[in-house]
């Protein structure tokens, strides 16, 4: 991927690893750790927002020109629908749509057991590098 350095993102602060890239998903890990717990000490629904769209970002990067696009969110919602104090959280994106000027993507967060944490759909809009 020819971006800057990731780790010198959100990516690298929130310790998120992107671990499969294909046409038909993209999948992505991060950790649950004081670095993305809210003051309660649960995962913050910040964190998980940041995840889901950083895993569509990655998604849609896939299926443009690197050399003349880019990615950039558009809209994003999520449900938080269970609470996680530590471990490791897994986004799965999957394309909805995948259309010449945005993309929306389905992204599913789930804990280790596969039980879902959250839910969010992310709308991707591709534009021309200045």
């Amino acid at each position: 991927m020819e971006m800057k350095n990731l780790k010198d993102t959100m990516l690298g602060a929130l310790g998120i690893e992107i671990v499969e890239l294909s046409d038909d998903q993209a999948v992505a890990t991060m950790p649950v750790h004081s670095a993305t717990h809210q003051p309660f000490g649960l995962l913050h629904g910040g964190a998980s927002v940041a995840l889901a769209e950083t895993i569509a970002s990655i998604g849609t990067y896939h299926f443009i020109d690197e050399e003349t696009e880019m990615a950039v969110g558009m809209e994003i919602n999520a449900n938080h629908l269970r609470g996680k104090r530590d471990g490791i959280v897994t986004a799965t994106a999957t394309p909805l749509h995948k259309g010449r000027t945005s993309m929306v993507w389905d992204i599913r967060i789930t804990d280790e057991e596969g039980k879902l944490v959250c839910v969010s759909r992310c709308t991707m809009a591709i534009m021309k590098k200045k």
